[in-house]
């Protein structure tokens, strides 16, 4: 079937799929959710969210990519900021700081709730999953909102100026300004895939890998035992949206980390690009970056140049339109 031939996702046999971490991911994968809602197909959509930077932090167990996906699939999500709760108050911070607690991870005082709810949760037996579905559906998201996997996996940074951090140290406290020399994901070998992440990227319809840090937010979801080899056998086009513009990441290190753990001089879409040759069929350029786009085809990508920068809801959703448009799934 051609690209120009409108497709449902019953003619693939299963979901549009988004791997996800960060802003940048939580930006595209509401632009999916956005377009898809326009067609009554929200339920077509199963996000799949990097739960590497998972932590405990005061007794609580946060997952801050998922909440980030979650507000902002929900509507929450502080626009200014990308994360977070939209006019959220920080009075339980200041009395923290009153006792002399150094608040160096910023929990704002709806978010804590939030937090509040997953550790009863888990501690009550209940898996990641499952307490996600219930904080999905109280908020009324009508799309899949998957963690990557149940077990903890921490992301571990080694950097060249402190060693080795865990990933919050890194990015929250030390402001992500260290240099990056290796990454690992502490107790990945014994994640396992949920039943419902090998659900949905069983025959999907289509695998989108959002504008997220290839290193930080994709790569973790990929270590997941059966992660990985169950997308590379998919039929389906596997897209890739590039989290670096004119040489910049438009949130977040991905740029530095390129250039420290990629081996590239500069950061760059070519750079993204290469990182998942032979993963990947189809690749999403900003038209900034339209003179990379013969050298990403010689990568064996379709490219698609347009402009992937998503300061507001329509140009999310325009972006999604594209991308699915592009694989005759609109």
């Amino acid at each position: 079937m051609s690209d120009n031939q409108t497709q449902t996702t019953s003619d693939y046999g299963g979901k549009i799929v988004a791997l996800a971490g960060g802003v940048g991911g939580a930006k595209l994968a509401l632009g999916l959710y956005r377009y898809l809602q326009t067609k009554n197909r929200a339920k077509e959509l199963a996000v799949v969210v990097n739960t590497g930077d998972d932590m405990e932090y005061l007794g609580l167990k946060i997952s801050p990519d998922l909440d980030t996906v979650m507000y902002t699939l929900s509507g929450l999500a502080n626009p200014t900021t990308g994360w977070g709760i939209q006019g959220d108050t920080a009075q339980a911070l200041q009395m923290l700081g009153n006792y002399g607690h150094n608040n160096w991870f910023w929990l704002g005082d709806k978010d804590i709730g939030t937090h509040l709810y997953r550790s009863q949760g888990l501690r009550e037996g209940k898996t990641l999953t499952q307490v996600t579905e219930e904080m999905r559906r109280a908020l009324g998201i009508e799309c899949e909102l998957l963690p990557m996997c149940n077990e903890p996996v921490q992301t571990i940074v080694e950097t060249e100026e402190a060693g080795k951090l865990a990933f919050q140290e890194y990015f929250v406290k030390r402001r992500a300004a260290d240099t990056v020399k290796s990454l690992t994901f502490e107790g990945v070998e014994q994640a396992e895939i949920t039943d419902e992440v090998c659900h949905a990227l069983t025959d999907p319809a289509l695998v989108v890998i959002c504008p997220s840090n290839p290193y930080l937010s994709i790569r973790p979801i990929l270590a997941v035992p059966q992660v990985r080899q169950l997308i590379s056998s998919v039929s389906c086009p596997i897209v890739v949206v590039s989290p670096i513009v004119g040489g910049n990441a438009l949130k977040g290190p991905a740029a530095s980390n390129m250039r420290s753990l990629g081996g590239e001089t500069e950061a760059s879409a070519l750079g993204v690009a290469r990182i998942y040759a032979g993963f990947a069929q189809r690749f999403i350029l900003d038209t900034v970056d339209a003179e990379q786009k013969g050298a990403i085809e010689e990568l064996a990508y379709k490219v698609l140049v347009t402009n992937t920068i998503m300061k507001d809801d329509e140009s999310k959703t325009r972006l999604a339109q594209e991308i699915l448009e592009g694989c005759g799934l609109a």
